[in-house]
């Protein structure tokens, strides 16, 4: 099989260009980047930007199949910028798949696309979109999710997949942020501390877009569909997050504040940020209080069911193999 992974550069991206690299497919990766380590692998490397669509209708020539993980990500960002990577990135791939005859797209989505502002506990693909967003990261994913569900057709099968929280070896955002946050001191919890949340350990979220990729058609069950993936146990956030602090020798969490401050701190930062036109993430926004305080797993009975989606390694080996990669001093992604 010969495939595409747009975001080939990036931590899932580059994990699933390897993984079909290892079962045997010819491989393209399209990103902006240079990837010595991924010509190293054997993986064809071409350099573009999800925006120009002439670029990604060359990249898609060839391919049976298109990984679509690149996107804009972040809590903070002028909303143009998500819109042009995520939605009109999204519509471009989209296009280059008809153009070329590719058959199948696995759009890398997220859970974000239902949340508002409230809890979501034990929630499945049922979810409605929410009337507002908190981010534009979120509005910009769901609208580009909403395109990918919407173009699935006899010659384009497409499927969405949602997986929360991805972390692992080799993770470059979320635990070397927390480590890093409390080493500073700036580690605080918010809200009391009971929220149950999903994560996914990044081999799992490897597997569920290849398992997803095998099992796509246009008269599969899964085709046009969206599906929640995690490890599929929630944790207790601040407990979980207190172990990995444990586990990798950082300070514990000493400071904690109730949702309600912080989300009207993240209120007021984004109102100051946006008046003084400030681009750097601010310290604290409605989105992350939210993420923080509330709880938000789904089920994966669905990716089960259709796709055979096994969440095979577990949190506490996940967590296992984070803390011997930091310390055997392997691309850990925390120091």
């Amino acid at each position: 099989m010969r495939a595409l992974v747009t975001g080939g550069g990036g931590y899932l991206g580059g994990r699933i260009a390897r993984a079909l690299r290892d079962r045997g497919d010819d491989v393209r990766v399209f990103g902006r980047g240079v990837y010595p380590e991924l010509d190293r692998a054997g993986i064809e490397t071409t350099r573009g930007d999800l925006r120009d669509a002439e670029a990604v209708r060359r990249a898609c020539a060839d391919v049976d199949i298109v990984f679509h993980a690149g996107a804009r990500v972040g809590v903070w960002g002028k909303r143009r910028a998500f819109h042009e990577v995520n939605v009109v990135g999204t519509r471009n791939v989209i296009d280059a798949c008809r153009e070329q005859g590719v058959a199948r797209l696995v759009f890398t989505s997220s859970p974000s696309v239902v949340m508002g502002a409230d809890d979501l506990v034990g929630a499945d693909e049922s979810a409605t979109y929410p009337a507002r967003y908190l981010g534009a990261y979120s509005e910009t994913k769901a609208i580009a999710e909403r395109a990918v569900l919407a173009a699935n057709a006899s010659d384009l099968a497409t499927i969405a997949l949602r997986p929360h929280l991805i972390w692992g070896p080799g993770d470059p955002h979320l635990i070397p942020r927390i480590v890093d946050r409390a080493r500073r001191g700036r580690l605080a919890r918010v809200g009391d501390g009971r929220n149950m949340v999903d994560i996914t350990y990044v081999d799992n979220a490897v597997s569920a877009h290849l398992q997803a990729g095998n099992a796509l058609s246009p008269s599969a069950r899964c085709a046009g569909r969206p599906y929640f993936i995690s490890q599929g146990e929630p944790v207790r956030i601040w407990d979980w997050i207190g172990e990995v602090l444990a586990r990798l020798g950082a300070p514990p969490i000493r400071r904690s504040l109730s949702f309600r401050t912080a989300y009207r701190v993240g209120a007021a930062l984004e109102l100051a940020y946006r008046v003084l036109g400030t681009t750097r993430e601010p310290a604290m926004t409605r989105f992350v209080a939210v993420q923080l305080a509330k709880s938000h797993y789904f089920s994966v009975a669905a990716a089960r069911r259709d796709f055979d989606y096994d969440p095979a390694v577990s949190t506490s080996e996940g967590l296992t193999r984070l803390v011997e990669a930091a310390q055997s001093g392997a691309a850990s992604g925390v120091t």
